[in-house]
């Protein structure tokens, strides 16, 4: 007895590789979109270590101030004293 090969059409065949492939592309996509997510963070943290370590010389040399980041122009920070409000 020989047992009889059962396949689906060629057509449906096709809808079903190509629907297999449109979804690997995409989560390929999301991967890449993942690990580009992922360096932007590291960037960011990065950057934002920098801009502390500026922050910190800036405080040294003219204390804790608001820099207008258009002309360069800076105004002293009031700190309020306990019991101030």
């Amino acid at each position: 007895m020989s047992e009889e090969i059962k396949k689906i059409t060629e057509e449906q065949l096709e809808k079903v590789n190509k629907q297999q492939a449109e979804l690997s592309e995409l989560l390929r996509s999301l991967g890449v979109l993942d690990v580009q997510k992922h360096n932007i963070h590291q960037k960011i943290n990065d950057i934002s270590k920098v801009v502390e370590e500026t922050k910190q010389e800036l405080e040294e040399q003219y204390g804790k101030v608001n820099i207008n980041l258009s002309d360069g122009t800076y105004s002293k920070i009031e700190e309020e004293k306990k019991g101030d409000k």
